[in-house]
């Protein structure tokens, strides 16, 4: 008797970005930061072995905006303690320091874009390198 079930076929790796596609990809894991970690992050697990340039400027892409997120996540809880101990007036102003981790964030992820996209290499000022 035959065995008419066919066999698995084990998956193909997928081939290698080309140069221009592994810069494209590098420079939008920077830009991405604008939207959150979640586009360098997606990037960074698709990309990352396909690409070297992709691999190296996603991971620091993704560990700049892993910084972002943790600055907002205590400028919120700071905002919180300084609106409850000042009785509402911290508030007034209290707004102004998420918006300028924000914009800071916006800032430096359209510099990473532009100088990875023009073939070089970029590295955050501050960045906790969380991904190794």
């Amino acid at each position: 008797m035959t065995d008419a079930t066919p066999q698995p076929v084990a998956p193909q790796p997928a081939a290698p970005l080309t140069p221009a596609e592994d810069k494209q990809w590098a420079s939008f894991a920077h830009l991405g930061g604008i939207l959150g970690f979640l586009p360098s992050l997606i990037i960074w697990l698709v990309l990352k072995d396909r690409g070297s340039v992709t691999n190296v400027e996603a991971k620091e892409a993704l560990n700049f905006q892993i910084t972002v997120a943790i600055a907002q996540v205590a400028v919120f809880i700071v905002n919180a303690i300084l609106t409850a101990v000042t009785l509402g007036f911290w508030g007034l102003v209290g707004w102004l320091l998420p918006l300028a981790v924000w914009v800071i964030s916006i800032i430096f992820s359209i510099q990473g874009f532009i100088k990875v996209n023009a073939g070089g290499s970029y590295r955050y000022p501050f960045s906790i390198r969380l991904i190794k």
